[in-house]
């Protein structure tokens, strides 16, 4: 791993999704850890230092938001990026525990580069 290359935890139960938002962010230049799904997603946030978490907001075992809650009260510095094909309920919910961004499944993935750069300055 490079001195200054930022590390990222997706957790992601759509593997399908996972994977593809991990070989974005590996060809962004990211080091990417990935949990498939919330309470792997605790374990690994317990476990190592991350630059900034993506994580969608509907899963098993412990959901986007309960991330999200742990997250910004362990370590409030970590910007986090909520993910879902939800709508507005759920993004308000993701808002409201703290989620540095949210973005709909729909999105671009120059949208998701430029919003993880501007999270990461």
């Amino acid at each position: 791993m490079g001195q200054d290359q930022k590390r990222i935890l997706v957790i992601e139960d759509d593997q399908e999704v996972r994977s593809m938002l991990e070989d974005y962010l590996v060809y962004f230049g990211y080091e990417v850890v990935t949990a498939s799904d919330g309470l792997q997603g605790l374990k690994e946030i317990k476990g190592r230092d991350y630059d900034l978490v993506i994580t969608d907001i509907t899963m098993p075992y412990v959901s986007g938001i309960g991330i999200i809650a742990v997250l910004k009260r362990d370590h409030p510095d970590i910007p986090v990026i909520a993910i879902t094909g939800f709508g507005y309920h759920a993004e308000e919910l993701a808002y409201e525990k703290k989620a540095d961004r949210i973005l709909s499944k729909t999105f671009e993935v120059q949208e998701l580069r430029e919003t993880i750069e501007n999270l990461l300055v």
